[in-house]
């Protein structure tokens, strides 16, 4: 592909991503209240769905993704559904427990699914690839290097912004030290994970 149109995709899947959705959010909320462990996971099933999704837009299975349409509703509430549970833990939680900063704490495979299924099932994904991503990449004379160049710009810039959102939120994270000011993190954060919940249920 031409760099001109390298760049036209990237500046429009940025865009996309700056934005805050369930994904950053669920991210974010869960840096502040667990720290950093774990993120890597999350993020890689992020960019799976995310992978996903551009696969069947770039090869011409938007029909197979209609057909598959009821499949990502329940991945939609499948991970809405463990957002409500993490956020029920996070409001129970303890300021700065144990199970809090154990890499494993979720467990880096339920961390990777959680990721997957919200971008699987986020509308505002499913819309870039499968609407808006033709009108900005002519995909009936994209070649495999194409693909793979792309395919590549996905992973790079999905990754780039969630692992700078989860940096912020991890240098805030160790800017609250007192056991009030952490139990109050948690509760937020179990209140904007419920929140992201909801609006990947209500979209």
């Amino acid at each position: 592909m031409t760099l001109s149109a390298l760049l036209v995709f990237a500046g429009a899947y940025l865009a996309v991503l700056i934005m805050p959705g369930p994904g950053v959010t669920a991210l974010v909320a869960r840096v502040l209240a667990h720290g950093l462990p774990g993120t890597p996971a999350f993020i890689a099933g992020f960019v799976g769905g995310a992978l996903a999704w551009f696969t069947l837009a770039a090869t011409g299975m938007a029909l197979l993704a209609t057909v598959l349409a009821p499949v990502f509703i329940v991945v939609r509430y499948a991970g809405a559904a463990y957002l409500v549970f993490l956020a029920w833990k996070l409001w129970r939680a303890a300021p700065r427990a144990a199970a809090l900063t154990d890499p494993a704490a979720d467990g880096r495979g339920r961390l990777f699914l959680l990721g997957l299924a919200i971008n699987l099932g986020n509308p505002k994904v499913i819309l870039f690839f499968l609407a808006l991503l033709p009108t900005v990449v002519d995909l009936s004379t994209l070649t495999p290097l194409g693909f793979a160049e792309l395919a590549g710009l996905v992973t790079l810039i999905a990754s780039s912004v969630l692992g700078t959102y989860a940096l912020v939120a991890a240098r805030a994270r160790r800017l609250l030290t007192t056991p009030r000011a952490q139990r109050l993190v948690n509760r937020g954060s179990a209140v904007v994970v419920a929140g992201a919940a909801a609006s990947i249920t209500l979209r």
